[in-house]
């Protein structure tokens, strides 16, 4: 999921002719942690969730799509994500997220222990 994010940071970020730098600041956040959040390598974009969809003028549904519904030219171009219609629904998957990277926290740390 957090690639999914990320390449569309990326791209409204683009598309809305914004730098990184600008992005970040209007999240209040340092332009690594934004940088992070675009190669989908951190889930702190969940924490900042209202304020990207703020940002990019978006619906919430629309950052959480596991597909792109629009190209930069503003073409529709694959279908979006159904399973997520409301607020509960993307904040479920989310969780659901959360838990799977925390589970893999453990089977890392489990691994590392066992190396030593």
């Amino acid at each position: 999921m957090n690639t999914i994010i990320g390449n569309k940071l990326k791209e409204l970020r683009r598309s809305k002719n914004l730098s990184q730098e600008q992005v970040a600041d209007f999240l209040h956040i340092s332009l690594s942690a934004y940088s992070r959040m675009e190669r989908g390598e951190s889930t702190s974009w969940a924490s900042h969730f209202n304020k990207i969809c703020e940002v990019f003028e978006i619906a919430p549904e629309d950052l959480v799509r596991k597909e792109s519904k629009f190209s930069l030219n503003g073409n529709l171009i694959k279908e979006p994500f159904e399973e997520i219609k409301t607020l509960s629904g993307y904040k479920k998957i989310i969780k659901e997220y959360e838990l799977k990277i925390e589970d893999l926290k453990i089977i890392i740390s489990n691994n590392n222990k066992k190396k030593k």
